[in-house]
C-alpha cells in the first residue's frame, strides 16, 4: 500500500512545495517572515491559523507552491497529533509533493508522518472505479522521522481498518481465520484452526453461539517468540456478523453488525506490529471467530450452555454473544498465566453510551498496568478512558439455573457487567486488561472518513513496547 509519504532525501526533494505548519500564537510572527504579496493574500483570504484551516498561497504564474496548516490553539509544536495533518493528502492539490519548513523533534515528526499517512487510507474494493494513489498530495517526511515505524504503524491499521471494512458476505469466520493464520505464517507462526467437534469439545461456548451459521465457527490460536520471554496473550471478539440470534436486533441496530468483528482485527493489527518489531515478548493470540445467526439450531434464551472453564451459564439474552465467545478464549489464554493477559471487543452499546464513539474504554487488575496504557493513548493521540470493575454488580449477573447469567436484568452498568462476567474467567492471570471499543468512525471528519477504525491498536502498542523494551 502507498501511504503518500516519502523518506527525506528521496530524488527531487528539493523542488517539493514548501508547508508550514503554524500556530495560532506564532501567526503574527510568521506573517513578519512573509513578503508584501503574501501578507496582503493571508489577509484577503482570511486565514487566522484555524485548526484545519488551509491556506494555499499562489506563485508568479498562480500555481500555489506555498502553503501553511492552521493548527489553531496548539501550545506548541511539540504538541502535534497525527489527527492535525491526516486531511492534508485529499486537502492539498493533487499531484502535488510537500515537505515541511518547520524545524520538528522526532515526535512531532512521527506525528506528521504517520498522519499523513493515515489519512491517504482509502477502502476502494467494491468501486468499479478510483483515484489512482498517485494523484494525490505527497509528503517528504522530515529528517527526523523513523519512517519504518510509520509505515508499520500505518499498515497495522490500514489491516485493522480494511478487515472491519470489508461486509459480511466475505468477512465470514473462515475469511477472518484465514487472515489470522496468514498473519501468523507471514512473521513465523505456527497457527492451529480448531473446529467442528474439537471445537464443541474444547470450546463450546464459541461453538454454541456459532452453531446456527453456515459458515462454522472456529478457534485460531497461534504463538510467536522466544518462550523464555515474557508471556503476553491477546484475545479478540470475531463476531463477524451479529443477528443478536433469536433475540434478534431491529434493522437499525444490525445496520453496522459487520463490524462486530472490530475486536479481531484490532488484535491482528496489534500483533503484527509486535512481531514485526521483534518485541522480546512471547505472544500468544486467540481469534474466536463466528457469525451469530439465526437457525433452527441456534442457541436459545433459557439454555445453559458449559463453558471451556467449566462454568455454567445460563442464557438471559443471545444478543449477549460477544461475552460467550470471548469467555472461552480468555479462559485458554489463562490457563498457561501470562503476564499480560488482554482481550478486545466491541463488547456493549452501554460504553458507547457512557464515552461516545472515540473513546474506548479499558478495564483493568492492574492499576499501574491501566495508568500505563492512558499515558501511552495519550502520548499517541490513541486515547482511552478508565471505568471500574465494581465488585458490587456481580449479583447482577447471577442465575437461578447455572453459576451465572450471560445477561443481567437490570438496565444499568452494562459495560462494568460485561466486563465483570469476563472477569469470572480469569484467575490466574494477575494482570488483565479488557478493551471495550467501537471500532467505527460515524462522521467524516479530516483524514477521518465514516467507517472503521483501529481504536486502541498504538496505544497498547505503545504501552507493551515501554514495558518489554
Amino acid at each position: 500500500m502507498d501511504f503518500l509519504v516519502d523518506q527525506a532525501g528521496a530524488p527531487d526533494a528539493a523542488t517539493a512545495h514548501e508547508l508550514a505548519l503554524v500556530v495560532q500564537s506564532d501567526l503574527a510572527r510568521w506573517l513578519e517572515a512573509q513578503d508584501a504579496s503574501a501578507r496582503a493574500w493571508v489577509a484577503a483570504t482570511g486565514f487566522k491559523a484555524e485548526r484545519h484551516q488551509v491556506l494555499l498561497l499562489p506563485s508568479a504564474d498562480g500555481t500555489p507552491r506555498r502553503a501553511a496548516l492552521g493548527l489553531g490553539a496548539l501550545p506548541s509544536l511539540e504538541e502535534l497529533e497525527l489527527w492535525h495533518v491526516a486531511g492534508l493528502p485529499d486537502r492539498l492539490p493533487a499531484g502535488t509533493r510537500w515537505r515541511i519548513t518547520n524545524e520538528l523533534g522526532d515526535a512531532a515528526a512521527n506525528a506528521l508522518a504517520l498522519g499523513w499517512a493515515y489519512g491517504s487510507y482509502r477502502f476502494d474494493t467494491y468501486k468499479s472505479s478510483t483515484q489512482p494513489a498517485a494523484a494525490r498530495a505527497r509528503l517528504i517526511a522530515p529528517p527526523e522521522t523513523d519512517h519504518a515505524q510509520v509505515v508499520q504503524l500505518a499498515g497495522a491499521t490500514a489491516l485493522a481498518r480494511d478487515l472491519v471494512n470489508t461486509p459480511a458476505s466475505d468477512m465470514t469466520p473462515e475469511r477472518l481465520a484465514a487472515e489470522a493464520i496468514r498473519i501468523a505464517r507471514e512473521y513465523g507462526a505456527a497457527p492451529q484452526e480448531i473446529m467442528g467437534d474439537e471445537l464443541r469439545r474444547g470450546f463450546p461456548a464459541i461453538h454454541a453461539v456459532g452453531q446456527a451459521s453456515t459458515c462454522g465457527p472456529r478457534l485460531v490460536d497461534f504463538v510467536w517468540g522466544d518462550p523464555q520471554h515474557p508471556k503476553v496473550t491477546l484475545v479478540g471478539k470475531g463476531v463477524c456478523f451479529d443477528t443478536g440470534g433469536l433475540d434478534i436486533k431491529p434493522s437499525a441496530g444490525m445496520a453496522l453488525m459487520k463490524k462486530d468483528m472490530g475486536g479481531a482485527a484490532c488484535t491482528l493489527a496489534l500483533a503484527q506490529l509486535v512481531m514485526q518489531s521483534r518485541m522480546r515478548v512471547r505472544l500468544r493470540v486467540l481469534i474466536p471467530a463466528v457469525e451469530n445467526a439465526i437457525a433452527g439450531n441456534a442457541y436459545r434464551p433459557g439454555d445453559v450452555i458449559r463453558t471451556r472453564k467449566g462454568v455454567t451459564v445460563e442464557i438471559g439474552n443471545t444478543d449477549a454473544e460477544g461475552r460467550l465467545v470471548l469467555c472461552d478464549a480468555i479462559a485458554a489464554a489463562d490457563e498457561e498465566q501470562p503476564d499480560l493477559l488482554v482481550d478486545l471487543a466491541t463488547l456493549t452499546g452501554a460504553a458507547r453510551v457512557a464515552l461516545g464513539p472515540e473513546l474506548p474504554a479499558v478495564f483493568g487488575t492492574r492499576q499501574e498496568t491501566v495508568d500505563a496504557l492512558l499515558r501511552a493513548g495519550r502520548r499517541v493521540a490513541d486515547p482511552l478512558w478508565q471505568m471500574p470493575l465494581w465488585s458490587g454488580y456481580d449479583d447482577d449477573i447471577a442465575s437461578k439455573v447455572a453459576d451465572i447469567n450471560n445477561a443481567s436484568a437490570a438496565a444499568f452498568a452494562g459495560a462494568i457487567i460485561g466486563a465483570l462476567y469476563l472477569k469470572r474467567f480469569v484467575t490466574n492471570a494477575q494482570d488483565w486488561v479488557h478493551v471495550d471499543l467501537f471500532a467505527w468512525n460515524p462522521k467524516d471528519r479530516p483524514g477521518r472518513p465514516v467507517g472503521a477504525e483501529a481504536h486502541a491498536v498504538r496505544a497498547l502498542y505503545a504501552m507493551i513496547a515501554e514495558r518489554y523494551a
